[in-house]
């Protein structure tokens, strides 16, 4: 006579509707009393008793079993709806079509559980065919947080995107800067442009698209306070961003930035020009108190500049308005002053880097590649000409 199994051991039963046989097991209870009962099921009983050893196994372990049907799509999504509630529309924006067109279409039908090492090598591999590293690693920063967030809610055992590299990917378009005499050509061209104030700032002191375009009148000051001692000397203070909460890329990006005198020269002008456009604005016009707005006082978007940018460049000798974009007048700000013998420390405080090794990382194309000063003085001082 077969043996009954105890109370709370379990069983093992065939689901008609399912055509599965199912083991299941008892494993006491929860903290409201309700019996915990983990299942497993398959088509043989063998198969069934196996599917349950491995639920048992991950329970013991402390890990919880996905949802057989939960997928890879579903962790993105997930992701997307509720792991961005912090960021920017903009950078939410971007993480959203990264994914919708790069990681869903190649991996999304995969069974999160099922997701292999191998899948995400050769996905990144196939990506890397075709896009930059820098796009590259911001489809598996997409994917990897996903994945991670989906762990952390017992979705999946582990993350195998984090266990990936990232491989190097197409080349992308280098950034370039002006020289002195494309950078003068480009002042002089851009005085019959609105945006002539905003790249006379830009150029001349270095700050970011995203740092000016917020930025208003109440952090410019151009007279300064020559009676001071020391003097104060016109200047801007940068201290917001367009990032979310309107603060800087980093702590040692919020500077106060002497202006020169083409920029004080450039921003009175503006000025007195935005307010003949603020009368023509009438009702229209929105005051938010900002040295670079729109016709209505709203705040431009890099669309905006970026075209106007390129419109300003029109007829200049040697220059493709197309290739160029605002940014680079940043890039050549760094090339200018480096090419005057700067220190690189100077310029990191200038430009608002945390260290002189992201300027070096981000602007090595500008930086002059020989520092010249030292064998400059030890020439002076071991001069053999003077022995003869």
């Amino acid at each position: 006579m077969t043996k009954r199994r105890s109370r709370g051991d379990g069983g093992l039963h065939w689901d008609a509707k399912r055509q599965r046989w199912i083991a299941t097991a008892s494993l006491g209870y929860d903290g409201s009393g309700k019996r915990i009962v983990k299942r497993g099921s398959g088509r043989t009983k063998t198969e069934a008793k196996a599917k349950l050893k491995e639920v048992l196994r991950d329970y013991e372990d402390g890990l919880a079993i996905a949802p057989t049907g939960y997928t890879v799509r579903d962790a993105v999504n997930d992701w997307l709806t509720y792991g961005l509630a912090a960021l920017d529309p903009g950078t939410v924006s971007n993480y959203r079509t990264m994914c919708e067109k790069h990681v869903i279409p190649a991996l999304g039908h995969r069974k999160l559980r099922d997701l292999s090492a191998d899948d995400v090598d050769k996905w990144l591999v196939a990506k890397a065919a075709t896009h930059s590293t820098r796009t590259v690693r911001l489809m598996h920063g997409c994917l990897n947080r996903a994945v991670k967030r989906a762990m952390a809610r017992d979705k999946v055992k582990r993350n195998v995107v984090e266990l990936c590299s990232i491989p190097r990917g197409r080349e992308g378009r280098p950034s370039k800067s002006l020289n002195f005499a494309q950078a003068e050509a480009v002042l002089l061209a851009s005085e019959r442009s609105p945006l002539h104030a905003y790249i006379v700032v830009a150029l001349l002191t270095g700050a970011r698209t995203e740092e000016l375009r917020p930025m208003t009148w109440d952090h410019v000051d151009l007279t300064g306070d020559p009676d001071a001692d020391p003097a104060v000397p016109p200047h801007i203070a940068v201290w917001r961003s367009v990032r979310a909460g309107g603060d800087t890329k980093t702590r040692k990006s919020r500077r106060t930035l002497a202006l020169p005198e083409r920029c004080v020269q450039a921003l009175r002008l503006h000025r007195e020009q935005q307010g003949w456009q603020r009368l023509a604005a009438g009702t229209a016009w929105k005051e938010h108190g900002l040295v670079f707005a729109s016709a209505v006082g709203t705040e431009l978007d890099s669309a905006n500049v970026r075209r106007a940018f390129r419109h300003a460049l029109r007829g200049v000798d040697g220059i493709e308005p197309s290739t160029w974009t605002p940014r680079e007048l940043r890039h050549s700000f760094v090339s200018l002053l480096s090419d005057r013998g700067i220190p690189l420390e100077e310029i990191s405080r200038l430009v608002g880097h945390s260290s002189t090794a992201v300027t070096e990382e981000v602007y090595r194309k500008q930086i002059r590649p020989v520092i010249q000063s030292g064998a400059v003085v030890m020439d002076h001082i071991f001069d053999r000409s003077r022995d003869r």
